[in-house]
């Protein structure tokens, strides 16, 4: 599954880019990482946990300093700076905002702990932000203490801002408005006609409590929204041609809620969307493709690829090639040749890798886990980075989750060594081919190993196959492919979420819900960075795929979530 600009370099500030681990990043395919490292850096550097809150003082407006906004290309820097007073959303191509201190921040981060050294307040506090439209506050930010030069936080007075620019840009201003608009309701808050966009500066410090100071600077600013052209035919609900595998359904939907997502989807409301699939009762109710991909696009949805290791080692199981998920790994890896040796290590369970729930020191979430995946990619074997790591005797073992990425590749390792032919080889006989899927790309490990790290490629149609055998219980066509036993193990709540409001962990499934229209739809899921999710609902007849390529930003798991609740759902039921 993934994040954060995330794989490679990225991974080095996952922990800080998001706050939270509910967002997770993991990239699985390394040929991709390399322009994210920038983009990463300064996403990373505006994120802080923003769960304490405490506001110390707050200044009058007119104590504070005015917040001034500019259009103009900030890189350029001219003589004179050229402010406005309206900005143009949408047509407008840069806006920045200008703000002059009377001392420098670490003065305001000294009046909410006096005893503090300089040091301990920049590495603690930065700038807390809030956005209001029409008075109303919709999005407050504490950006992470790495944001900006620790010599800047000591002298610097006078701040230029850009947030936004036409383009991806490496700097923390650009992140800002971007989790304003797309995560904080700004995109909807400036839907259309002329808003008035207020912004308000503060400081933040961190500690046993998040105190909030005083009110430093303040501006606002009409803004006119333009609506952001588009080709009125991508808003068209797709044709489902024939030979799609699917018998195609004859089921109503609501139309307009389609062809307005797919409008969204064409004006960049919704990025990097390459498809969405709709399976109602086990027919193809609607397939729509954007961004140029098409029906046999072979999509990289990321940590999705992460399930065919559950997938398969329920097949194993059953066929009598593994015993059960609660092998041990002393059962298949004499553990004492590897470093780090541990007692504890002996009796890791096949089932705490496939619930993320093992003791291995590996968290994808913390770039200084030693058994964050980035430090894993790297090397030449691995099975070996994994089984190396030391042990956490403090974790409970299949019940506290961590995401491991690196356990999920020996679980590969495992079925590749234990079932006939090796694991790519056995997934087509005994599940590919008789789902009628001959189109794939397997990446693989150093060992040329299919990669259950993710990255396994298939058509959005063959994916939905594959959440659609859950869905069935096992069966495709008449045949039980998967044990039905296994199928409701691996969507059933086998660990607790605890960063995530309702969330459980099944076998390499995600188990939540939806709120629509008061009424709750209860899923299981897939789930990788960019935002792409196979969706099996549990109490309702639908399967749904979306494929995508906002690989390592913040809104991606966000826009899916607003695709189900806003579009799909309320189209369908």
């Amino acid at each position: 599954m993934s994040a954060i600009l995330y794989y490679g370099a990225f991974k080095f500030f996952n922990e800080y880019i998001f706050g939270s681990k509910s967002i997770k990043i993991n990239y699985n395919s390394m040929n991709t990482k390399s322009w994210l490292f920038c983009s990463a850096f300064f996403l990373i550097l505006m994120s802080c946990n923003q769960s304490k809150s405490q506001t110390v003082s707050n200044k009058q407006d007119s104590d504070a300093h005015q917040i001034t906004f500019s259009n103009t290309d900030f890189r350029k820097k001219p003589s004179t700076k050229q402010f406005i007073d309206t900005f143009k959303l949408n047509e407008d191509q840069y806006l920045n905002i200008h703000f002059d201190l009377d001392e420098p921040l670490v003065a305001a981060l000294k009046k909410l702990d006096p005893s503090a050294s300089d040091s301990d307040l920049v590495s603690r506090g930065n700038y807390h932000f809030t956005f209001l439209v029409d008075d109303k506050a919709l999005f407050t930010h504490n950006l992470n203490p790495g944001a900006g030069t620790p010599e800047s936080k000591l002298t610097k007075l006078s701040n230029t801002i850009p947030l936004v620019y036409p383009e991806r840009i490496d700097y923390w201003g650009w992140y800002l408005w971007l989790r304003f608009s797309k995560m904080g309701g700004g995109e909807d808050a400036l839907a259309s006609g002329t808003h008035d966009l207020t912004i308000e500066v503060r400081t933040y410090l961190d500690g046993d409590t998040l105190k909030v100071g005083e009110l430093l600077a303040v501006g606002d600013i009409p803004v006119d929204v333009k609506e952001i052209p588009y080709d009125t035919k991508a808003a068209v609900v797709q044709p489902i041609e024939a030979n799609s595998g699917w018998t195609v359904s004859n089921d109503s939907y609501d139309v307009s809620k389609i062809e307005t997502l797919n409008k969204k989807i064409a004006q960049n409301r919704f990025i990097d969307i390459n498809s969405i699939v709709v399976i109602k009762n086990n027919e193809l109710l609607i397939e729509e493709y954007f961004n140029g991909a098409h029906r046999e696009t072979l999509h990289n949805p990321r940590s999705v690829g992460k399930t065919i290791a559950s997938t398969m080692m329920g097949v194993a199981i059953e066929e009598g090639h593994l015993k059960s998920e609660n092998q041990k790994l002393n059962e298949f890896y004499t553990l004492k040749n590897y470093k780090n040796y541990d007692p504890i290590k002996e009796d890791v369970t096949l089932k705490s890798l496939l619930t993320m729930s093992s003791p291995f020191v590996g968290n994808d979430d913390d770039y200084d886990s030693p058994g964050n995946e980035e430090n894993m990619y790297p090397t030449k074997d691995w099975v070996k980075f994994t089984l190396d790591l030391p042990m956490n005797s403090d974790k409970v073992m299949e019940k506290d989750f961590e995401y491991f990425t690196a356990g999920i590749v020996v679980l590969g390792d495992i079925i590749h060594k234990s079932v006939p032919g090796g694991l790519v080889k056995y997934t087509d006989e005994k599940l590919f081919r008789p789902m009628g899927i001959t189109k794939r790309n397997w990446q693989f490990t150093p060992q040329q190993v299919g990669n259950t790290a993710g990255g396994l490629q298939l058509r959005s149609v063959d994916f939905a196959k594959w959440g659609q055998i859950y869905k069935n219980k096992g069966q495709w066509e008449g045949q039980q492919l998967i044990p039905e036993a296994w199928v409701e193990k691996s969507l059933d709540h086998q660990v607790i979420q605890e960063n995530i409001e309702n969330g459980t962990y099944g076998y390499l499934f995600w188990n939540n819900s939806y709120s629509v229209n008061g009424k709750e739809y209860a899923y299981s899921s897939c789930s990788g960075n960019g935002g792409n999710k196979i969706y099996v609902f549990k109490d309702i007849p639908l399967v749904v795929v979306i494929t995508a390529s906002a690989y390592g930003m913040p809104y991606a798991h966000k826009q899916a979530d607003q695709i189900m609740e806003r579009y799909i759902l309320p189209a369908v039921f």
